[in-house]
């Protein structure tokens, strides 16, 4: 594929899963080519993903992806041809449990995992919390306190009754004033440090780049996707995006198992 006219963005943001990686954590050939004929036309790619960095690696070195990427929703910046951390923001521990202990008392309680930091990353989950299927082992939480030994990036959590949406927005009512709430995908409810999102680490990562908001098409499909759309000059959901993120989006694609990135994408190449 070879573009008519240059390509109109300088950087291109992706989300992972339900955005660039199809239902089976794979990524077509329609959409690898796309990307790289857009990045042979200028661009910069971007991953910028809710996963923390060691729930991210395998499916960059799948993809030969060797650049930066925003993972743990802009806590962390890796360097994924050196595997290496470069920058990682942590939860402030006495804030997120005097958080969770506000939460517990309004709502009941909670299933709850975390993420530790690192590149390790170790995950730990309570009794009740449903886990999804992943590449790494998840470890037991015998207690709470547990939570509280070692630096975490975020907090994920679960109630018996409530359903995501109703989860966070309750989260966000009762808490917001003290930690980030997000909702970023089936079952996964996120208590972060206050401030951060993918806009913020997208915003570190393309400063690293020398681009600029004004530069960057993004793509994605969950409600924690909505500060990286406000800070890009472009906002483009996959036909599955949840209905919020839709509201604010400038362009609808097609599914991210219909090739909606490579969609979009090729449209621009051609001008």
């Amino acid at each position: 594929m070879s573009p008519a006219a240059p390509f109109p963005y300088r950087l291109i943001a992706t989300d992972l899963d339900g955005t660039l990686l199809r239902g089976d954590e794979t990524i077509s050939g329609r959409t690898r080519d796309a990307l790289a004929a857009a990045t042979a036309a200028g661009a910069a790619h971007i991953v910028v993903t809710g996963r923390s960095v060691p729930w991210t690696r395998h499916i960059l070195d799948d993809l030969g992806y060797e650049g930066l990427a925003v993972c743990g929703q802009g806590a962390q910046l890796y360097h994924a041809g050196e595997h290496r951390l470069l920058t990682s923001l942590t939860l402030d521990r006495r804030i997120a449990e005097i958080a969770l202990a506000k939460l517990e008392g309004a709502i009941g309680p909670l299933a709850l995992a975390a993420s530790r930091d690192g590149l390790a990353g170790e995950v730990l989950v309570s009794a009740g919390y449903a886990v999804q299927e992943g590449p790494l082992p998840v470890i037991p939480l015998g207690s709470v306190a547990e939570l509280w030994t070692a630096p975490l990036n975020k907090i994920y959590i679960q109630h018996p009754e409530l359903d995501d949406d109703a989860l966070a927005a309750i989260a966000t009512e009762t808490i917001g004033g003290l930690v980030n709430v997000v909702m970023a995908g089936p079952g996964i409810v996120e208590i972060l440090p206050l401030g951060l999102s993918k806009a913020s680490g997208l915003s570190i990562a393309a400063r690293r780049l020398g681009l600029r908001a004004a530069d960057t098409i993004a793509f994605g499909d969950m409600p924690n996707d909505i500060p990286m759309f406000g800070w890009a000059a472009h906002g483009v959901a996959m036909a599955n995006a949840h209905d919020t993120l839709k509201a604010v989006a400038d362009d609808v694609t097609t599914s991210n198992e219909d090739d909606g990135i490579a969609e979009t994408l090729e449209k621009l190449l051609v001008g």
